[in-house]
């Protein structure tokens, strides 16, 4: 498995999934995931996009198999995240690519589409907030008195199952794929997840929004527990050129539940822009 490794920085995990004709240099898509998950949630997906665009799909600091040498209090922030992004784009000689995140990981395109906007081919977003609201932030306790004494107290596996029937699977979901996704998330650091739950409880990608050029595809599912019509009101007034799909769900984990819907308009969005045929 391919990991970029740099003087004083963790590790990074990646894999490529590359069914491109050779002759064709096809662009790259960047897959990143969200919260305590890894670049095996994207699996899905592959199948539509790895024929026609060369799939990358990274482990994020301190998760997956990527490093977890670094201070947690200082290293893990939207700085380290773009600086992490930009080190692999190099290492793998990719000037510029079609991004999509999931939820945080969304969060973090954003960002980065707003500091970096000639590495952002189109930014694709799914299921992602511009901010976590407060009512996310309530519900994310499950009774305990902060986030953080919820993760310490439930574990990374038994705060992803409570997150599995509330926000994320609708009733009636496959059981094996929610108890995937679980044991997934349960395999991290929850001192990793801590960290992020600091860092997911102020990041706000507001004042990026009007610094982002590339076309931008924004997935939602059409009564969201995150993704709420205020959050759909910041991106239509401050994303210049903004394409609003909404699937139809209730709850958060489209990119698991819909993935053939969510990558066939994100492997459109992007051949439209690049011009070329994604049909066969």
């Amino acid at each position: 498995m391919p990991v970029l490794q740099r003087p004083g920085q963790p590790d990074l995990h990646y894999v490529i999934d590359d069914f491109t004709d050779p002759w064709q240099h096809a662009p790259y898509i960047l897959l990143q995931h969200g919260y305590g998950r890894s670049g095996e949630f994207w699996y899905r997906w592959v199948p539509y996009l790895s024929r026609f665009y060369k799939v990358i799909r990274p482990d994020l600091r301190g998760l997956g198999q990527s490093g977890r040498n670094f201070d947690y209090t200082t290293q893990l922030n939207a700085e380290a995240y773009v600086g992490d992004l930009n080190a692999l784009l190099d290492a793998i000689g990719a000037e510029s690519v079609h991004y999509c995140g999931e939820s945080l990981g969304g969060i973090i395109g954003m960002i980065f589409a707003g500091e970096a906007p000639h590495r952002i081919r189109t930014l694709n977003l799914v299921s992602t907030p511009v901010f976590l609201n407060s009512d996310f932030q309530e519900r994310s306790k499950f009774g305990y008195a902060s986030w953080e004494e919820a993760l310490r107290n439930m574990g990374s596996a038994g705060y992803a199952k409570a997150k599995n029937s509330g926000d994320r699977f609708a009733p009636g979901t496959d059981a094996n794929l929610m108890q995937w996704f679980a044991d997934g998330q349960g395999k991290s650091d929850v001192e990793v997840l801590i960290a992020m739950q600091k860092l997911a409880g102020r990041v706000n990608a507001t004042a990026h929004l009007p610094r982002i050029t590339a076309p931008v595809l924004s997935i939602y599912p059409s009564h969201g527990p995150i993704t709420s019509p205020e959050q759909i009101q910041l991106m239509r007034e401050g994303i210049r050129n903004l394409t609003l799909v909404q699937l139809p769900s209730a709850h958060h984990n489209l990119h698991c539940t819909q993935a053939a819907a969510c990558a066939d308009h994100v492997l459109h969005f992007a051949a439209q822009h690049d011009g070329i045929p994604c049909r066969e």
